[in-house]
């Protein structure tokens, strides 16, 4: 750690003699600071030579998000699951009324039935939350 100190303190151009009778010390005060704050840093966890660029705090970040979607496991509630699942049946339900022999013709058919459905279904429901928005507002 006093190597890499004293090697970067030199390229900074301080000098790094030592004092005779307390060789712990550097003989100039400046450089004996500078190597209390180097040590305070490393303690603190910062790296010693100064403050991380830009370019560093970036890709500290993406490698922490990484990490973290690695160990994130996707949560689906029992709602999702459930409407998953009522999907996938309605999609098996359909080609199996089909009989399987048109190819990509009975996809799209089962596409556009399905997107006909759900936008019924979202028809019926806007009825419904109009007339909840309005007796709450009132």
């Amino acid at each position: 750690m006093r190597a890499a100190f004293e090697a970067w303190a030199q390229r900074d151009g301080h000098i790094v003699r030592r004092r005779e009778d307390k060789p712990e010390e550097y003989l100039v005060f400046e450089t004996q600071r500078r190597w209390v704050i180097w040590q305070a840093a490393l303690e603190h966890g910062k790296t010693p030579g100064g403050r991380k660029t830009a370019a560093q705090k970036e890709a500290a970040a993406a490698e922490k998000r990484a990490a973290e979607a690695l160990q994130r496991v996707p949560a689906v509630s029992q709602d999702e699951a459930a409407v998953r699942n009522q999907v996938l049946n309605e999609v098996l339900d359909a080609f199996s009324s089909l009989g399987g022999q048109g190819g990509m013709d009975d996809i799209l058919k089962v596409v556009n039935g399905l997107k006909k459905k759900q936008q019924e279904q979202a028809e019926e429901r806007a009825p419904a939350a109009t007339k909840a928005a309005a007796t709450q507002s009132a």
